[in-house]
């Protein structure tokens, strides 16, 4: 089923990133939506720690990338440990260059004021 891990994966946002690399050497690549579900599926719901508080994330992890639904733990780190990995969901949020306003299901209006892009890393610390 699952291959036993020594130390358990970190899901990381951008903030929370700039926390764990606090100490130590670090090697980090880009990765494919692909390649983080495969590393996602890769691990059991308890070797995984859920290092971010945005519930947004989640939904990318679970909706969009397809990972079968887990109890994520939540633990704020400081410091990775040597051999440790992460996964980075690295949000990148733009200004609308357009503003059109539409109407809720319940009449209500609303304006499309930004756009939201995500993309991925994988940090491993060497050191």
């Amino acid at each position: 089923m699952y291959e036993q891990h020594e130390l358990p994966l970190l899901l990381l946002d951008n903030s929370s990133m700039m926390s764990v690399l606090n100490e130590g050497l670090f090697k980090c690549h880009n990765l494919t939506f692909d390649e983080a579900k495969v590393l996602l599926d890769a691990y059991h719901e308890d070797e995984i720690l859920r290092c971010f508080s945005d519930s947004g994330i989640e939904t990318i992890i679970f909706d969009y990338l397809g990972v079968e639904r887990k109890q994520l733990n939540y633990k704020r780190i400081r410091n990775m440990r040597p051999g440790q990995d992460a996964i980075v969901f690295k949000l990148y949020v733009t200004p609308s260059e357009t503003q059109p306003i539409i109407q809720a299901d319940d009449g209500v209006e609303a304006k499309k004021v930004q756009n939201v892009y995500v993309y991925c890393q994988y940090i491993t610390r060497l050191e």
